[in-house]
């Protein structure tokens, strides 16, 4: 009788060792992971796009938080930062314009680094009117052809002529038949567009 009771604590013991053994060898892929962090600027290729008036910059001057923020890129294209002032902003790279910028600090610090981003665009736009579910104003943000463009609007409403959709460019009218365009035929009609293109579905 008095093997009973060491028998018992013998199996209570290996029972708990296996379960041990068998949360432990669970794949870690089954823990929950972090997020990964997402990026605060609008997606633009700092290399490639051309800041224009009224697009808004985010500057960062690695350890100077007081000389890091937000800023607005006036109608003139100008930008104003402290200890230097205005700066030429329009028409140039987020690139070219910190090392612009780092320029005009090495006159205060030494070997300034600097960072700019493009958190909005508000230079580049086209729009898009007629019998369309979401009408309106879009940003040019990264290149966009115009069957981009009307899946961004939501599609057509229910009496939409999607044959006879056409592009306002300037004075120019650009047709675009969305029925042989989505069937893969006139491609050359799904064109990139332009700042101020206006697409009208009627």
């Amino acid at each position: 009788m008095r093997k009973y009771p060491i028998l018992l604590f013998i199996f209570l013991a290996c029972a708990l060792v296996a379960q041990v053994k068998k949360n432990s060898d669970r794949p870690e892929a089954e823990s929950p992971k972090p997020q990964a962090r997402l990026g605060a600027g609008a997606p633009v290729d700092p290399r490639s796009y051309v800041i224009g008036p009224e697009d808004v910059l985010y500057v960062r001057v690695w350890h100077e938080p007081d000389l890091s923020g937000p800023v607005s890129v006036s109608p003139d294209g100008r930008i104003s930062l402290q200890l230097i002032g205005e700066v030429q902003a329009a028409s140039v790279t987020p690139e070219q314009l910190a090392q612009r910028i780092s320029q005009r600090l090495d006159r205060y610090m030494i070997h300034p680094e600097v960072n700019v981003q493009v958190a909005a665009v508000n230079s580049k736009k086209f729009y898009i009117s007629g019998e369309i579910i979401k009408p309106g104003q879009y940003p040019l943000v990264v290149p966009t052809h115009v069957l981009e463009a009307l899946i961004q609007a939501g599609g057509f409403r229910d009496f939409a002529k999607t044959g006879k959709i056409y592009v306002l460019r300037g004075a120019n009218r650009l047709a675009f038949n969305y029925k042989e365009v989505s069937k893969g035929r006139h491609p050359e009609q799904n064109i990139l567009l332009q700042n101020g293109d206006t697409i009208f579905v009627p």
